[in-house]
């Protein structure tokens, strides 16, 4: 970093030139790099668990469904994690588990239910250690961007309140201010995430090569193999082994009991909404019903 000098110049009495003398300021932070910005997943990166779970965690709290279903999507996002089912036809589950999870649901609604949920659940649970991973490149001038394979809606709430740039996340159509069942494009998960960054950075004038991306799993090698700097933080194994093949940073903010703790919820895609196939359901039939 540059630091400034004043150039101090004195003159006798009699208006002549006498001497001058070089003051260092204090340093001149360089310029923000407007091509640079950060992209973080959300699940087990930016926060302890699964955002979409915490969600359901909230509505439990207040009647949407009932314990029972809750425990029950917990064990499935904890049985699709350790078996790793990530084959297509899990997908075309989980796609359809979104569809049941939401329709019908008024956007206004979920978007309270999440800012309130965000407040009482997710806030304690945000790595503080990531939290300051991010805010570095908002000091440096840069933008910062969560990517989630949970609803888009849940995404921006958490990046409005870390004061974030914005987020991006699976997307659902809405019709009349209200979800339809069917998903614009595709789950948020794997490569569609390094897709929907290569979009945004033509989008918003970045350079891939100058920008960074954090993540905990493997699911998103595809992502932090498109930027220029890649870290691992709170890393699964695969992830933690690629990271050393590749010379990548790693962060690790889990100690002792606290990182066995938050293997459940899960953070892999297929299983974080596979598993609310039941939930869900039973969410709208509720929801219907009331």
């Amino acid at each position: 970093m540059a630091r400034s000098r004043k150039v101090t110049v004195s003159t006798d009495a009699h208006g002549h030139t006498a001497g001058w003398a070089e003051t260092d300021l204090a340093p001149v932070p360089p310029a923000p790099d407007p091509t640079a910005a950060a992209f973080f997943d959300v699940d087990n990166t930016m926060m302890q668990g699964a955002s979409i779970y915490w969600f359901a965690r909230g509505l439990a709290a207040r009647d949407y469904f009932t314990t029972t279903d809750l425990a029950r999507f917990a064990w499935q996002q904890l049985r699709f994690r350790l078996l790793a089912r990530e084959h297509a036809g899990d997908m075309s589950q989980a796609k359809e588990a979104a569809l049941a999870f939401i329709e019908g649901w008024r956007v206004d609604d979920v978007e309270r239910l999440a800012e309130e949920i965000f407040d009482e659940l997710m806030a304690p649970r945000i790595w503080v250690g990531t939290r300051q991973l991010a805010q570095r490149h908002l000091d440096a001038g840069e933008r910062v961007w969560l990517v989630s394979a949970a609803p888009v809606e849940i995404g921006r709430v958490i990046a409005s309140r870390l004061g974030l740039t914005g987020a991006l996340g699976t997307v659902a159509e809405i019709v009349d201010g209200a979800y339809t069942g069917r998903l614009v494009g595709e789950l948020m998960h794997g490569p569609a995430k390094a897709e929907a960054v290569a979009q945004l950075a033509t989008v918003e004038g970045l350079d891939l090569g100058r920008c960074a991306a954090y993540s905990d799993s493997a699911n998103d090698l595809p992502l932090l193999s498109a930027v220029g700097r890649a870290v691992a933080v709170n890393p699964d194994g695969a992830l933690l082994r690629r990271a050393r093949a590749h010379g990548w940073e790693v962060r690790d903010f889990r100690t002792g009991r606290r990182a066995v703790k938050i293997v459940v919820p899960s953070t892999a895609a297929a299983g974080l909404v596979a598993g609310a196939v039941s939930a869900g359901l039973a969410l709208h039939r509720r929801h219907r019903a009331g």
